[in-house]
């Protein structure tokens, strides 16, 4: 059952609310007729992809050690991916359809639309809208999960059902805990992992098309961004999704480091190239105001150096030239006050930042990115030595 449009009046917007992987899942009960069942869905996908392995592997004697050199306990990336990953990429919809139905409205009722350009807004929106619920994408999401699934040889990712085999896996003497693994398991982690890349899509595009609406932005704002600082919260939308990708990330280093001696030292780029990605990819939305912002500032910079000016120069013929000023109105405007208020005004515009980026949004991304990370590290490194690198390099 598809979800009602939205009228023109309505300007919030979801990233989730909608689409078909919504609509497949409130057809067959998943998600309530009210709210999206978060609670309950991290349940059932847990239940569903991580119990028939626990339960075969336990039938077996295949999940504590003993009975196998490296039983599914010890192997992490299995249960991280069931237990914390898929349920974290749940919890994700839940912030995905709450902070753009308070932020995309904001820009209508702080001003920022002017209500002449309101149309063109909500078209943008809408637009938007049929974009996320277009089928098309989707097909071509489990389209490409099923040839990774049947395609996907990487001897790396075999390691991790060694549990499952009595000897090496090769492909051969799998049993059902792997086979489960392979085609429950893994395809359910990478559609959902897919679906917020898509959705990270969704969201650029919407911003894209609401910047080529006019935008009424007010270089002297105190959030330096000229009005848009409201957008700095917008990474938080994904910090979950990062978080679940840290997570299994740090699962298999975690595990190759205890049970295979690797060097966690060795890890350390592999990690700075991460941080690095997706820092790129999770911001990169904001990144499409920067020549806007940068436009933005150099013209009032100007307009405002020579205001500025103007007042500066009529301050000093009146009080240090002693020479008769006419009465101006730049003088007597409440709005600019003393000389001090003049230039404490040019500093914030000179102050504008090149996108809406902030600490909240880096935080809102390294923070989830770098956490699941500290244990695997502190493997080796002490403790105290490696919290002191991580704050260092946050602040």
């Amino acid at each position: 059952m598809r979800e009602p449009e939205s009228s023109s009046e309505d300007l919030s917007f979801s990233l989730v609310r909608g689409d078909p992987w919504f609509r497949v899942q409130r057809s067959i009960g998943l998600i309530p007729a009210e709210g999206l069942g978060i609670g309950r869905r991290c349940l059932v996908f847990a239940a569903v992809t991580w119990l028939p392995i626990a339960l075969w592997a336990e039938l077996s004697q295949r999940a504590l050690p003993g009975a196998v050199d490296e039983p599914l306990l010890r192997h992490f990336g299995v249960h991280s991916r069931c237990l914390l990953a898929i349920p974290l990429f749940l919890i994700a919809e839940a912030v995905g359809d709450y902070l753009p139905r308070q932020l995309i409205p904001y820009f209508v009722s702080s001003g920022l639309v002017a209500q002449e350009n309101r149309p063109r807004f909500v078209q943008a929106v809408r637009a938007s809208e049929r974009l996320r619920d277009g089928w098309a994408a989707w097909a071509l999401m489990v389209a490409a999960v099923l040839v990774f699934v049947v395609v996907d040889r990487d001897p790396a990712r075999r390691h991790e059902l060694i549990w499952a085999s009595g000897a090496r896996p090769t492909g051969d003497g799998f049993g059902f805990g792997a086979w489960w693994f392979l085609f429950v398991v893994r395809p359910t982690f990478v559609l959902l992992l897919s679906a917020w890349v898509w959705r990270l899509v969704v969201c650029t595009v919407l911003l894209w098309r609401i910047l080529r609406v006019p935008l009424e932005l007010v270089p002297t704002h105190p959030d330096r961004s000229a009005g848009l600082g409201f957008l700095e919260d917008l990474p938080f939308i994904f910090s979950p999704v990062v978080l679940g990708m840290s997570v299994v990330m740090a699962s298999r280093w975690g595990h190759d480091a205890l049970y295979h001696q690797v060097d966690v030292y060795s890890l350390a780029v592999p990690f700075a190239v991460y941080v690095a990605a997706v820092l790129v990819v999770f911001l990169g939305p904001l990144a499409l105001f920067f020549r806007r912002m940068l436009t933005l500032k150099r013209q009032a910079l100007l307009e405002y150096g020579a205001l500025v000016g103007q007042h500066g120069r009529l301050v000093r013929k009146r009080w240090i030239a002693r020479e008769p000023v006419e009465s101006s109105p730049l003088l007597a405007a409440p709005e600019l006050g003393p000389v001090i208020d003049t230039v404490s005004m040019y500093e914030v515009v000179d102050g504008i930042r090149p996108s809406p980026l902030g600490m909240r949004s880096l935080m809102a991304v390294v923070v989830p990115a770098v956490v699941p990370m500290i244990p695997v590290f502190a493997i080796q490194v002490p403790m105290r030595s490696l919290l002191l690198q991580v704050l260092k390099t946050l602040l």
